[in-house]
């Protein structure tokens, strides 16, 4: 495989350094890997003006895979828009076409008190939440800002165009549909269709597709009460999807079930399987540089890797495996550390995890 390592802004570096240590111990294993390193985000404007330059796409588009650490920062935030890290971010997506986010939120036992809810209500938890990721209204068009007449007078005014076509939604409720075959058999999905024709025409496709799957119990909520239900019981869930923008608020909101937003990977993933896969947590510029960060969302999402584009099922195994001993064994980044545990930096938990893949 060829990868493409984008070690980002932030605390991307820090993360993605073990992750890449993760990888390479499996490739003394027999695993064949070869890494390239490119610039996206923040660390690309300052290197060439641009957050997504082309070096870095003829690499993506060579890459069997892509690792990401993260992008963003407050120094870029001034830039026009077209200039900011996010927009790098943005850009490699659409580019690869990798329309389907596959979010894991998994509460390991070891971590049940770090939940920011009770243990009895979050023990067991194992959602995936499929949310695509190249269209809606992060990427609809027209947009922008101008100057408008109004019922205030002439002011600013700002748009954004929320818009989904029939083949986009099929394409990512087929990817959820065969997920849930995979699992537990329930698939939710989310929209807002009592307002949003948009999300009503989401709302009918998938419908529209459930007699393809007949073994797959689908169920509909609207986004507002699934953000209050993942709080309130968020084991009725197994597989939910949903669009960009409303994929992207629940995710993050599911991680924080999970102990920390530190412990969830992703996979951004193309109509073959060709993926990007990156942390879910952003670039943590408060602690970056003081190798504190925790790096375990970026090795599961290696893992996720090594699954979905590697198609290596015991590879991917192994660093799951891994981490859960690690866990098992009481080592703690600061964002999951409670008394009575052993808390470590971000390169004392890459050579645990390295520690527990060669037992």
């Amino acid at each position: 495989m060829k990868i493409l390592v984008l070690p980002g802004d932030g605390i991307g570096p820090e993360i993605t350094a073990e992750a890449v240590r993760v990888l390479e111990v499996l490739c003394a294993d027999g695993v064949k890997m070869e890494f390239e390193e490119g610039l996206l985000g923040g660390c690309a404007v300052d290197g060439t003006g641009k957050p997504y330059p082309e070096a870095t796409s003829r690499l993506a588009r060579d890459a069997d895979a892509i690792l990401l650490g993260a992008v963003g920062g407050p120094q870029w935030d001034t830039l026009p828009r077209e200039q900011r890290p996010e927009r790098g971010l943005l850009g490699i997506r659409a580019e690869l076409g990798v329309f389907a986010n596959l979010r894991p939120a998994i509460l390991y036992p070891e971590l049940a008190n770090a939940s920011s809810l009770k243990p009895e209500v979050v023990s067991g938890l194992d959602i995936l939440i499929v949310r695509e990721l190249t269209g809606d209204i992060y990427f609809g068009q027209p947009r922008g800002i101008e100057e408008r007449e109004t019922q205030w007078g002439r002011q600013k005014v700002g748009w954004n165009t929320m818009i989904y076509a029939e083949e986009e939604i099929r394409r990512i409720g087929k990817v959820a549909f065969e997920a849930a075959r995979k699992r537990g058999k329930r698939l939710c999905s989310v929209d807002k269709m009592n307002v949003l024709e948009c999300t009503q025409l989401w709302r009918d496709t998938i419908t529209a597709m459930a007699p393809q799957y007949p073994d797959v119990e689908l169920s509909h909520m609207l986004v507002d009460n699934a953000a209050m239900q993942l709080v309130r019981a968020p084991k009725q869930f197994d597989v939910v999807v949903t669009g960009n923008m409303f994929g992207d608020i629940l995710s993050d909101e599911a991680s924080m079930l999970t102990g920390s937003i530190g412990m969830l990977p992703s996979a951004s993933l193309d109509a073959n399987n060709k993926g990007l896969y990156e942390p879910s947590h952003g670039s943590a510029p408060d602690i970056a540089g003081q190798g504190v960060a925790n790096p375990l969302a970026t090795i599961l999402s290696a893992a996720m890797l090594l699954r979905y584009s590697g198609n290596n099922e015991a590879a991917a195994l192994r660093v799951e495996n891994a981490v859960k001993r690690v866990l098992a064994q009481g080592y703690r980044t600061g964002d999951i550390y409670e008394p009575g545990t052993n808390r470590v930096g971000t390169r004392e938990m890459g050579d645990a995890v390295i520690a527990a893949l060669k037992a």
